[in-house]
């Protein structure tokens, strides 16, 4: 096993693989920023290290100044959890040019899922299925008003290096497509420095549905059930369930057997997830893109299927076999993931501040993952989820129940929070029937 983990990231997600590093007797070393020097992720690693002031740009992607830390604490591997600098190809190759362990996929596998022109490619060559669209950047508008053209409207206008829900618009017709095109491009040339554009066909009424995946050190690639991810606001995940409403056993099955060619495709190795849009009446799904590292809703895989899956990364890492049998995979229950996010619970703006009241739930079947106690300050330089309230319960009836209980419970004062709009959706006919589609979150507005 692994030694000493530098993780570059900070919050929620590096308070949680810190207590795994821990719980395995592996030192655990922290880097954060100026902002963050107070957080418990912070307190609770072996080390830390500040990597530069505030912004993002000049410390969690300072790629210098974390390479510098992992040097100076001795650490043996680095864990880039997910986001900042989690895929980026080029700082995975310098990591283990530098000798040290990356804890994920390969270079290449990034490399090669990080451009979507380039995934969606590889995945129709690996009989994945993908929705009609351009195999190659629309290079102007005309390109763009031609390819849509052969597409049909909606069609759904895409950074190509873009991921995360960011850089996408939905064109109804070609006066829209002008618009959307030039403004895709324009985000995309600003935040990912490459204004590559694809078209795909657009589904007004679709679910999200992702597998998890795992690659490990012996070549094999593994489907560890799915997750349904339809309850988004501006294409961005507020909850996450397994197993999906959604997917029948046969469904299951074609879904599963997709990721795993879609893992095979790149030689994939550790964690990884293959995100998939599902028209449900007629159980057509299409591959959306391959998120290459750890999701923020991991936790509800763990439940289900009763591993860890940062321990799993880390073996796969060190060339060690899983904790588990991979020939006797077995699900149990429902699982319920709410990101509990500083932002207003109708129109979703952030609201940082610091945390007056922070009392978390307890309980059977109830696990939080949080990045703040009381007396800390939400900035607005990073992100706005603050926790990650799960729950499971024998089925999905039990798993609302409980997590109706967990919302009523979890006290938080001071920024504003979206607790307020899970009470509702946890109520909502539409979500309780389990029908529901990417558009729910607009219908309960």
């Amino acid at each position: 096993m692994i030694e000493s983990l530098l993780v570059a990231n900070r919050g929620e997600i590096a308070r949680r693989i810190i207590r795994t590093a821990r719980r395995l007797g592996v030192r655990a070393i922290a880097v954060h920023s100026e902002a963050d020097a107070d957080l418990p992720f912070v307190a609770e690693a072996d080390e830390a290290v500040c990597v530069g002031p505030a912004n993002p740009a000049q410390s969690y992607r300072n790629t210098e100044a974390i390479l510098a830390a992992a040097r100076s604490t001795g650490a043996q591997a680095i864990h880039p959890g997910y986001g900042f600098l989690s895929e980026n190809a080029d700082f995975a190759r310098t990591v283990e040019a530098s000798g040290l362990i990356w804890v994920g996929p390969g270079a290449d596998a990034i490399s090669a899922m990080g451009d979507k022109i380039n995934a969606r490619n590889l995945m129709a060559a690996a009989g994945v299925p993908v929705a009609a669209g351009t195999t190659e950047p629309a290079a102007d508008l005309a390109a763009a008003v031609a390819a849509a053209a052969g597409i049909g409207y909606p069609v759904m206008v895409k950074a190509a290096a873009g991921g995360g829900g960011m850089g996408m618009g939905v064109a109804v017709d070609e006066a829209a497509l002008r618009t959307e095109y030039d403004k895709v491009r324009a985000f995309a040339e600003r935040m990912f420095g490459d204004g590559s554009v694809l078209l795909e066909r657009y589904f007004p009424r679709v679910r999200h549905v992702e597998v998890q995946i795992l690659g490990l050190a012996d070549g094999r690639v593994l489907a560890l059930g799915e997750r349904e991810c339809s309850v988004q606001r501006r294409n961005q995940k507020l909850v996450e369930e397994s197993p999906s409403p959604a997917v029948s056993p046969e469904l299951r099955s074609r879904l599963l057997a997709a990721a795993v060619r879609a893992g095979e495709a790149v030689d994939y190795r550790n964690a990884g997830t293959v995100e998939c849009l599902l028209d449900s009446a007629s159980g057509e799904f299409f591959f959306l893109e391959m998120n290459t590292r750890l999701q923020v809703e991991h936790p509800v895989t763990e439940l289900v299927h009763g591993i860890d899956l940062v321990e799993e990364q880390l073996r796969v890492a060190a060339g060690l076999p899983p904790t588990f049998d991979p020939d006797a995979l077995t699900a149990r229950g429902h699982a319920i993931e709410l990101r509990v996010n500083a932002e207003d619970p109708k129109r979703f703006l952030p609201g940082p501040g610091t945390i007056k009241t922070w009392v978390e739930p307890t309980g059977d079947g109830v696990r939080v993952d949080s990045g703040y106690v009381e007396g800390n300050t939400v900035t607005p330089f990073y992100d706005s989820l603050m926790a990650k309230l799960i729950v499971h319960g024998a089925d999905r009836s039990e798993a609302i129940t409980r997590a109706r209980t967990a919302v009523a419970a979890f006290h938080l004062a001071g920024p504003k929070h979206n607790l307020p709009f899970f009470t509702d959706l946890l109520e909502n006919h539409e979500f309780l029937s389990g029908n529901y589609d990417t558009g729910i979150v607009s219908r309960l507005r």
